[in-house]
This record gives C-alpha cells, structure tokens and sequence, in this order.
C-alpha cells in the first residue's frame, strides 16, 4: 500500500496533531504524516511531530510582508516535501484564496461546532448562549470562505444543564480526536466524491439518532 504523505499546519499544542499521528502509527493506516509546519516557534505540537520522528518547520507570519507572501513560503515547504493532503489542526491564520486553489479538495479542517453552525471562534461559548440541545465537531474540505467547504464528517454531543464552556468543549475535543483519523482515511482512500458543496462519501451510514433530553 502506497500511504498519502500529509502535511499539517499547526499554531499550537496540537492535540488533533496527536490524535493523526497516532492513527497514522498504524502501518494499515492509507496515510503518514511527513511534515509539521507552525507559524508560532515553540509550541507543544512541534514537540508532539519531533517524539514521532516527523520532520517539522517554523515560518513565522509576522516577518512576510502579505498574508500571500506567507501562504507561498509555506507552499514551497508542503510542495517540496512531496505532501499530497494538508490537514489544518488548530492553525490561527486565514489562508488566501490562492493557496486554497491550490490545495482544493486535498486540504482538511476541523472545527468545533456542526457547521454550517457557530463558524469561527468562541463555537461552545456561543452554542450555550443559543441554548442548543446539540453540539459539536465537523471535519469539512477548505474553501476559501471562512469554516465553508463540503462537510465530510461530523460528531454530535449532548448539550447538558450543568454544561459551561470548558465542560462542553472537553467532550467536544474527544470526538474532534475520533472523526479527525476518519475523515483523513476515507480521503486518502479516495472515497470522497465532491459535487458543489456537498461531499458524498462512500461509507455506510449511522442508525438511529441521538435525542436530547431523552424521551
């Protein structure tokens, strides 16, 4: 089996990073994780890459004179390393809409809301304001459009009364660590189709539904 070479793009402690290194430790795994790139030096992730003998790279942002001039510096680094799927795990900068060109339908992101709800910060603070049941977690295709692209799974979790924002984004996180793996498989072994905005997958469906409050 020929595995994906991925590239992830982090900006601090990386506990999704840790969740694909750790699916990616499996040699059945379609995929192994080649390169690591922050922009912020330092951080726990860049440790996290190191232990599991993964090669990484610091380019700050602040030194580039444009949100492009970055986006091509990391370009060349993902390019030149051969990387064929780039997975953005906690990575705090807007890519330009040239970038995303370029890697469209082979980049990831996760974010901690079921969009199209909560798009961009402060997802469980907000879904507890709203007073939602559910809450939780979407790996989606990066578009150019902020947390938009098509869905290729997501994790559900109960919203419960004693909920604040810590709890809530602790379970969240777990699931984030489960369909992350997931949703970097099923690419990498080509079961993802795209038409418009929607991904249809080549996975069997789940049964039954989560209700809250249970009836």
């Amino acid at each position: 089996m020929i595995r994906k070479k991925v590239g992830v793009l982090v900006s601090g402690r990386g506990s999704n990073l840790q969740a694909l290194l750790d699916a990616c430790a499996d040699p059945a795994f379609p995929a192994e994780v080649a390169l690591v790139i922050s922009n912020v030096p330092g951080v726990y992730a860049l440790e996290r890459a190191a232990k599991a003998g993964v090669a990484t790279r610091v380019i700050p942002h602040k030194p580039f004179p444009s949100r492009e001039a970055f986006d091509a510096a990391v370009d060349a680094e993902l390019r030149a390393a051969g990387i064929e799927i780039v997975c953005l795990a906690g990575f705090m900068r807007l890519l330009s809409a040239g970038f995303v060109e370029g890697w469209r339908g082979r980049m990831i992101n996760i974010h901690p809301a079921l969009l199209p709800a909560f798009k961009g910060l402060h997802t469980h603070e907000r879904a507890l304001e709203a007073g939602v049941r559910l809450h939780g977690c979407t790996v989606h295709l990066v578009t150019p459009d902020l947390d938009d692209g098509p869905i290729l799974v997501q994790a559900a979790v109960p919203v419960l009364a004693d909920d604040d924002a810590d709890r809530l984004a602790a379970r969240v996180l777990e699931q984030e660590h489960r369909i992350y793996p997931l949703a970097l498989r099923l690419l990498a072994e080509g079961r993802v189709r795209v038409d418009g905005n929607r991904a249809a997958i080549a996975a069997p469906g789940p049964t039954g539904a989560l209700v809250n409050p249970a009836p």
